[in-house]
């Protein structure tokens, strides 16, 4: 007798990266290199070194495609992984179709999105035009590469190491905002943006989003080659870097976007394809975010961290009387309330849409002025509150197989053993399980959050 395994149905699309007038292939979407791919000039001027070659404008066209693609086909609704083919135009197709390239870039990016890639490459028609500005000159030797954003880790982690590297730590930011492009003293800044855009569309569009962990690894990546930086410091504590790929949410691949086993195969990628070794860290990798909040706020007398955002939804659902504000109850929200707690810190409700989570129910919470709520918002609360209690839950006896099966996937690609790594996730889990009671239990008894966990009270 033979039994037939069920197979969830995975969804195929192609697409083709057009340049100079070239044709889209029948039955394949159009990724016009053109007009779907909009390059900024001050942007790319920020990355204008007398290193720039090529291939890094290719690496920056092919992250667009990947991102591109990303977003344009939709996940199965019973199911996770799609089918992407992907055709891309390039300076030198056969540097990026070389077995240790390409074998490296679809492993990276097929760990990342939990998907199935085809990436082939053709030559382009024309050649890009390199940078106008004159090279610009970091002044001193570059030690190491951070990305940096408006988000709290960032901005704490770049403060605590700047205060001993200075200006051998080299900001690249990859958030969009004005505050995260900063001019000093009318000098122009090198790596100010992410020096390109994406457009789609389609009306509507995938939001998972897991490429982007590729997107501003790759960024990180071509900025380390230009500075001749070796080290590149992922600023995420172990909550945000190992704790979404821990606790899974449902039928979704765990995420692993900025997890030492996926940007251990972005070193090997970037190493083949720049022909520069490159080495991601994680500094604050077994520290909670609030132990990293509460060191950064001592040497932090303005209060930077007030300014930062943690929110994961688009401006759409975040926006109040013309001012954005953040959910205040998704996962990274969540995170966020707790580490403040945590830190012994406090900051005004109102950067909050769901200001009030003493109240007894989500929609109580919220902002009465703020018109869009709906059931999506109530489940990405519940969501936000499960993934911190369900991490909470894994300091206890349930958790020890799920922490030695990644201690044993971690501890090669951190250089560690088995029982050291097993031994810091542990510990981690367990001050994570202090800090989430603490929380939960200095809410108001009726708190909606307190009725959705299990915390010791």
């Amino acid at each position: 007798m033979i039994t037939q395994a069920y197979e969830a149905y995975v969804p195929e699309q192609s697409i083709d990266g057009i340049d100079a007038g070239r044709r889209v292939r029948e039955d394949h979407i159009r990724f016009d290199l053109q007009d779907d791919l909009e390059f900024s000039t001050r942007g790319l001027e920020s990355f204008t070194f007398s290193r720039w070659r090529p291939v890094l404008f290719d690496a920056m066209v092919v992250a667009a495609s990947i991102e591109f693609a990303d977003k344009t086909v939709k996940r199965p609704l019973s199911g996770w992984a799609r089918r992407l083919n992907l055709r891309i135009p390039v300076h030198d197709p056969r540097r990026w179709a070389a077995p240790a390239t390409s074998i490296a870039l679809h492993d990276a990016l097929g760990f990342l999105t939990g998907d199935f890639w085809s990436i082939t490459f053709i030559k382009r028609r024309d050649k890009a035009s390199p940078p106008a500005q004159e090279p610009l000159d970091l002044g001193v030797p570059a030690e190491a590469i951070i990305a940096y954003s408006e988000g709290m880790d960032s901005r704490a982690v770049a403060g605590i190491l700047g205060a001993s590297l200075g200006d051998r730590l080299v900001r690249v930011r990859v958030g969009s905002n004005a505050v995260d492009q900063p001019c000093h003293l009318g000098k122009k800044e090198p790596f100010a943006t992410v020096p390109y855009k994406v457009k789609t569309h389609v009306a509507s569009r995938e939001t998972s989003a897991r490429s982007r962990g590729f997107k501003f690894a790759m960024i990180s990546g071509i900025a380390a080659h230009l500075a001749e930086a070796r080290t590149i410091l992922v600023p995420e504590s172990g909550q945000g870097s190992i704790g979404p790929a821990l606790v899974a949410v449902g039928h979704a691949y765990p995420d692993y976007r900025n997890h030492p086993l996926f940007t251990k195969r972005m070193e090997r990628f970037l190493g083949a394809l720049l022909k520069q070794p490159v080495r991601f860290s994680f500094p604050r990798i077994w520290d909670t975010k609030g132990e990293t909040l509460r060191k950064f706020s001592a040497l932090d007398a303005e209060g930077a961290w007030k300014s930062t955002r943690s929110c994961w939804r688009s401006s759409q659902w975040v926006s109040l009387n013309g001012k954005r504000r953040q959910c205040g109850v998704c996962a990274a929200c969540m995170l966020r309330r707790l580490s403040v707690h945590a830190a012994g810190l406090r900051e005004d409700s109102d950067v909050y849409i769901c200001r009030d989570i003493n109240a007894a129910s989500v929609r109580e919470g919220v902002d009465s002025q703020f018109k869009q709520f709906n059931a999506a918002f109530e489940q990405y609360a519940l969501g936000g509150v499960l993934h911190l209690d369900d991490l909470a839950a894994m300091a206890g006896l349930e958790g020890r197989a799920a922490i030695r099966r990644h201690a044993v996937l971690l501890a090669p690609v951190m250089d560690s053993s088995v029982d050291d790594i097993d031994m810091k996730l542990s510990e981690l889990l367990r001050r994570h399980a202090i800090e989430w009671n603490s929380f939960v239990n200095d809410l108001s008894p009726q708190s909606f959050v307190r009725k959705w966990t299990r915390a010791v009270l």
